[in-house]
């Protein structure tokens, strides 16, 4: 078994964006075009300030359903008590984070920076090649 490494090593980097502003049918397409099921809502400063996950845009269609109004942003719907990962941290600490709750992605944040997001796969990835069979 080779050396585990760390987040840093594993993590996406490029990933999909939101702005708290953002109107909320707006940020839905985008999660749909990219086919993603969630992204980071992130300031001007590139600080992290929330996510958006389906769920969240699911009520947000039903109650535009409701009103026959989108009228909402982002920041009405997303989730802003986040649990985040350090970048430093190793993988066998991020698998067991992924193992204690319910998360499938972690945002990686440096100093309040959003730097990238790593996922249960990710993680799978990172401890296959460390046992030589990816």
């Amino acid at each position: 078994m080779s050396a585990l490494r760390h987040v840093a090593d594993h993590m996406a980097r490029e990933i999909v964006t939101l702005r708290p502003g953002q109107e909320i049918n707006s940020a839905l397409h985008v999660l749909l075009r990219h086919r993603v099921s969630g992204a980071p809502v992130v300031d001007e400063a590139g600080m992290l300030v929330g996510i958006l996950t389906e769920k969240d845009c699911l009520r947000a269609a039903l109650e535009a359903s409701y009103y026959r109004d989108w009228g909402k942003c982002v920041e009405a719907y997303m989730t802003q008590e986040l649990i985040t990962v350090d970048p430093g941290l190793d993988i066998l600490a991020a698998c067991q984070r992924f193992l204690d709750g319910p998360v499938r992605r972690f945002p990686v944040v440096d100093a309040g920076q959003l730097v990238g997001m790593i996922s249960r796969t990710d993680i799978l990835r990172a401890l296959a090649e460390s046992w030589g069979q990816a």
